[in-house]
């Protein structure tokens, strides 16, 4: 069993805020004070683990105030679950005490590698659908989970090249992670979107497939444009934009499959002025119903 460094961050102590079951938003630090002062109405944020791995200063100062008024999702991006070597312990070590010391509603994480060797990338790259890939995302999903002492989602990924050697379906190996490691899901419909227009399938054939049983968290986002070097149409998962009209229309097909779920809105690059992104998750808490009673996850 791997040793698991012990984090230095200090325990602070939260009311419980479970996630409710409306729209929240990724938080940006230029967005923190006029949150505040507004007091905004959103059901929660989410933030990302590997900002808040130092010691102290302005994040974490932030970062309090809001929890201690909203409830909060934490989202990793550089535990490479699907990476050939361990989970590096130092890593998780400081993961770990991001979420001890903010006792999250829900941690998530995303099916990818980004490491080799001691290298890390900034990019999330993609899996061969394999027996072998399969038993390693499980052992180290059980890895996380175990040094947590919590269940985590794991995100489906956005791609742009498959691979010949896959031998299972996106949907049904991520049905088996679930199945095999005791993880939650969480579905990403811009990374649905993206995938099928890049590959050429049908999204709304994607989603009625799909395991909706274990997804517990919605991520939304905008896409960009492009061209491969055939000519042929590629989509990006910017999250530099607004959700496109498509996607909030797969939206809705989720949320009639599942009924209402804890939904992030994602801005990462050009973030925009708090109303625009505040906008966008208005409109998906029209789409929720926020009159209807939704389950809340812990």
């Amino acid at each position: 069993m791997q040793t698991i460094l012990q984090g230095t961050l200090p325990a602070l102590r939260f009311g419980e805020k479970p996630l409710p079951a409306r729209a929240g938003v990724g938080l940006k630090p230029e967005h923190v004070a006029e949150i505040l002062d507004s007091g905004a109405d959103l059901g929660f944020f989410e933030v990302h683990a590997e900002n808040y791995m130092g010691a102290g200063g302005m994040p974490h100062a932030q970062l309090r105030e809001i929890r201690d008024r909203y409830a909060l999702s934490v989202h990793g991006v550089g535990m490479s679950i699907g990476g050939e070597r361990d989970i590096d312990p130092e890593h998780l070590g400081r993961f770990k005490a991001v979420v001890e010391r903010y006792q999250p509603g829900l941690v998530s994480e995303h099916l990818a590698w980004s490491t080799h060797d001691d290298v890390y990338y900034n990019d999330l790259l993609p899996l061969p659908y394999t027996g072998e890939t399969l038993r390693r995302v499980v052992v180290h999903v059980d890895a996380v989970q175990t040094a947590l002492g919590r269940q985590i989602l794991i995100e489906n990924p956005s791609t742009y090249v498959t691979f010949a050697q896959s031998d299972w379906s996106e949907v049904d190996f991520m049905e088996q992670v679930a199945a095999r490691s005791g993880c939650g899901l969480l579905f990403d419909v811009n990374n649905v979107f993206v995938s099928a227009t890049n590959h050429g399938y049908s999204p709304r054939d994607y989603i009625l497939a799909y395991p909706l049983q274990h997804v517990q968290e919605i991520h939304l986002a905008g896409h960009a444009g492009d061209q491969d070097d055939h000519g042929r149409r590629l989509l990006i998962d910017a999250h530099d934009r607004p959700v496109s009209d498509d996607v909030w229309d797969l939206y809705a097909l989720v949320l009639s499959q599942t009924g209402p779920l804890p939904s992030l809105v994602e801005w990462d690059n050009d973030v925009p002025q708090w109303p625009v992104l505040l906008a966008q998750a208005r409109r998906a808490d029209a789409i929720l119903g926020t009159n209807r009673p939704g389950e809340q996850f812990q």
